[in-house]
């Protein structure tokens, strides 16, 4: 289930109530009067079943209260209450099927934002992906596939296509167009110091084959793989079952391409450079493709049982 706490001014305070006892999957009703300081105002809370949160808020919007109070949304992890069971019960569908639309466009909109963070991550992961390389460790690589935050704008790029939120793919595309080459250049750098200091031996890199191959081998499968990772990671996002998404983050080769990429530019070999690159492009796509194909399914399946669009473009993060 998921905690809606509500800031309304009192004279919407009924109306805000109606709602709430109107749907059946609302439960655990809390009215607070005059409890709000910043914004004025009567404070309402209660939980409601996920599958019910999508409709319950695109009323509470129309209300205005996204704009002359406030609406908070936070997920319960565990409510031991049988008020609690009957909700979920009587609310229709099933929670783990539900997608609410201002949670998902929050989430992708703050994880798609270029930041320091974001592009620290981002450098580890690449410099992770590069000694992965050099020395021939498969376990490296996928702890670079791991720490690599690129999922999220990849999945904030799907979700403004399909809501059509021009501002978050062009945040996202940024924070992707400006993560990689950074930290491709770090990585870079990186490499042309290990080599100059003895790290590693250009001749052994550019010698026989390595476990590590697989990552600049771009194919029909480097396709097939981003689709199904773009598929899953869109799906996890979407029913809150995150603990897929490591399963997405160690079947792309998104991080360990960038690596390999700036690896074999710093040591001459442009073949394993080019291929690396390609690598990365090919699953970039596939996982944007992927991702948008799916949310645009649950999308039309959310339209098609509400009666069409009702919702207010919200703002991303």
């Amino acid at each position: 289930m998921l905690h809606l706490r509500i800031v309304c001014p009192p004279e919407r305070t009924e109306a805000v109530l109606g709602v709430l006892r109107a749907e059946q999957g609302a439960t655990h009703l809390v009215l607070l009067p005059g409890a709000g300081l910043d914004p004025a105002g009567d404070v309402v809370e209660a939980d409601v079943a996920r599958e019910a949160a999508d409709d319950v808020l695109a009323q509470l919007c129309a209300l205005r209260l996204d704009h002359d109070g406030a609406i908070t949304m936070e997920t319960i992890d565990t409510a031991l209450s049988d008020a609690a069971d009957r909700a979920e019960a009587r609310a229709p569908g099933d929670g783990a099927d539900a997608v609410v639309w201002d949670e998902l466009i929050s989430r992708s909109g703050e994880e798609s934002r270029l930041n320091v963070t974001f592009q620290s991550f981002m450098v580890i992961a690449c410099l992770l992906a590069a000694v992965g390389v050099v020395t021939d460790s498969p376990v490296t690589i996928v702890g670079a596939m791991v720490v690599g935050p690129e999922f999220g704008p990849l999945a904030a790029v799907a979700v403004g296509l399909v809501r059509r939120r021009w501002d978050l793919v062009r945040r996202a595309a940024l924070a992707v167009g400006v993560g990689f080459p950074l930290a491709m250049l770090v990585t870079a750098g990186a490499s042309a110091l290990g080599e100059m200091g003895g790290l590693f031996d250009r001749e052994v890199f550019n010698g026989a084959k390595h476990q590590v191959d697989f990552v600049y081998q771009v194919g029909p499968f480097s396709l097939i793989v981003a689709l199904l990772a773009g598929a899953a990671g869109m799906l996890a996002l979407t029913s809150a079952k995150s603990a897929a998404l490591v399963g997405v983050f160690i079947s792309v080769t998104t991080v360990p391409a960038a690596g390999y990429a700036a690896v074999a530019a710093v040591l001459g070999n442009w073949d394993k450079a080019l291929s690396s690159t390609a690598q990365l492009a090919v699953n970039l796509v596939g996982i944007v493709v992927a991702a948008t194909l799916v949310l645009w399914f649950r999308y039309r399946q959310s339209r098609s049982g509400q009666g069409g669009e009702h919702r207010r473009p919200l703002a991303a993060g």
